[in-house]
């Protein structure tokens, strides 16, 4: 009987090359050599009877073809990986990989007291850990889990909210002492305001306020406008340069040392969630579920 899938090497070699980005690379990636790679997805694509990579001197793209082979060519290694990292977990002392992605306030902030507990249980597990503030693709980029903030859209994801984190506004002394102390929101109007520019928009976020029991939406004005990295903005006043908004988590040790202060506490009330998603229809690893376990250990909620 001959062998049905004797040719997932040659997949392998496929994949390595999109994900590599050259022939080159993939070869690096898998010890082999160029032609071998090159071979193994002429070969791969004589057997599908379909161009998988339009190739020149300089690059290689993926065709419409190519490219929906290779988004389940991606999920078919996961499975696999997966029942691997299962296996492993059932008998002895728990192994595999877990795959995380967490925004920077989490990442920084939140998530290193948690990866060390997990870390302490299970020292086998190999942790990979991206952080960012874009919104990965989990079963597209191969991740197991990710940390989101805000509310969530009903994308048929399975959540569990971490938190709820309180916001407050804070500026430096040496800031206070130059512009003096906002008393009211027309005062803030008048000052350096360092708001952040939403990743998932372009555009620049609205301050979060509770005034008489009414949530408000305050556009602030850039004195200087920040993207990319949210974290930038609390540096920033800490220097002086103005006001910005951030997370009680963030801030509570500067205010604490004395490197910031905190403006208009009566404008407080508002919060906003952090969750953690993972696909419903993917089968979790063992090292995944005591990584979600370890997460949502004592504060935990449907989200």
């Amino acid at each position: 009987m001959s062998r049905k899938f004797d040719h997932l090497g040659d997949v392998e070699a496929f994949v390595a090359v999109v994900e590599q980005g050259s022939l080159t690379n993939a070869a690096v990636a898998l010890s082999t050599t160029p032609s071998v790679i090159s071979r193994a997805v002429a070969r791969l694509e004589a057997r599908l009877g379909s161009q998988l990579l339009r190739r020149t001197t300089r690059s290689q793209r993926l065709t419409d073809a190519g490219r929906l082979y290779l988004e389940q060519a991606r999920q078919a290694f996961a499975l696999i990986d997966d029942a691997e990292r299962t296996i492993q977990g059932q008998e002895g002392e728990l192994r595999g990989k877990v795959r995380l992605s967490a925004p920077t306030t989490y990442g920084h902030y939140r998530l290193p007291p948690l990866l060390q507990r997990f870390r302490q249980r299970y020292p086998a597990v190999q942790l990979e850990l991206n952080i960012t503030n874009r919104n990965v693709d989990l079963v597209a980029e191969g991740y197991d889990m990710a940390i989101r903030l805000g509310q969530l859209p009903d994308s048929g994801l399975v959540a569990r909210q971490l938190e709820d984190a309180p916001l407050c506004l804070v500026a430096a002394p040496s800031y206070l002492a130059q512009a003096g102390m906002p008393h009211s929101l027309d005062d803030l109007a008048r000052h350096a305001c360092l708001p952040f520019v939403m990743p998932s928009t372009g555009r620049i976020g609205p301050w979060w306020f509770r005034i008489d029991g009414q949530d408000v939406d305050w556009p602030a004005v850039p004195a200087v406008e920040v993207s990319d990295d949210v974290l930038a903005v609390v540096s920033l006043a800490e220097h002086g340069l103005g006001i910005c908004q951030s997370y009680d988590f963030i801030v509570q040790d500067r205010i604490a040392l004395g490197r910031l202060v905190e403006v208009l506490p009566a404008l407080r009330g508002r919060s906003r969630p952090f969750s953690l998603i993972y696909a419903p229809h993917r089968r979790l690893s063992a090292a995944a579920r005591a990584l979600i376990e370890v997460l949502t250990e004592g504060n935990a909620q449907p989200a």
